[in-house]
């Protein structure tokens, strides 16, 4: 488990981190809200704790930017504030808990696990009755066998899962999948030629002169 932490004290920051790191789990913490919020767009975490009065931007502010880049972590507000503006300020931001200081850490691990269960069924995409697109993993699974793709392969499948029943135009997924860096018109379609012989059902469906899309299987 990937933890991404916002603490300007360094003594909790450091306790945290410790206790996790007993369960082989790692925590990478920051002490103010820009840089937390740097890290947040250029790396994937499984859950974000936020402190709310911290230098630059405050946990209100950070959470708020990380949700307009559409990453749905799951997050939890860890705070001394116990007045039920501040609570209902937190779950307007996007925060799925809050934890009032003083805590114990075994708590803060149960509640990061309970959040993390009902995040589960979140993060599959049934694509068909056999296949299914974990989110958190980035893996695709045929009846429930991961499926070996290659990191472009992954991202394609990410963006069309992730947006289903909705169409991709070519330009946002070659972006996504490459980065934004140049790649010429045909490589996208050898791409996807590639993965789809891969796949025991084509569930990659192309539009005609609009892109591609996956539909969720219900």
């Amino acid at each position: 488990m990937k933890i991404l932490l916002l603490e300007d004290d360094a003594f909790i920051c450091k306790e945290i981190q410790n206790f996790f790191l007993l369960n082989d789990h790692q925590v990478d913490y920051f002490h103010d809200g820009e840089a937390l919020l740097d890290n947040a767009l250029l790396q994937n975490y499984d859950i974000f704790l936020l402190d709310i009065n911290t230098p630059k931007k405050n946990g209100f502010e950070t959470l708020r930017e990380i949700r307009k880049e559409n990453i749905m972590t799951p997050a939890i507000f860890i705070t001394a504030q116990s007045d039920i503006e501040h609570v209902k300020k937190g779950y307007e931001s996007g925060c799925s808990d809050y934890v009032r200081k003083p805590f114990l850490l075994e708590e803060l691990e149960l509640r990061i696990n309970q959040i993390l269960h009902k995040d589960v069924a979140k993060n599959n995409v049934n694509i068909t009755q056999n296949y299914r697109f974990d989110l958190s993993l980035m893996q695709l699974f045929y009846k429930d066998e991961a499926v070996h793709l290659s990191g472009h392969e992954k991202k394609l499948l990410y963006i069309l899962s992730k947006n289903s029943n909705q169409i991709i135009t070519p330009n946002v997924l070659r972006d996504y999948i490459w980065d934004d860096k140049p790649v010429q018109d045909n490589t996208l379609r050898t791409q996807i030629k590639k993965l789809r012989s891969k796949l025991y059902e084509n569930f990659i469906i192309t539009v005609r002169n609009a892109g591609y899309k996956i539909n969720r299987y219900e």
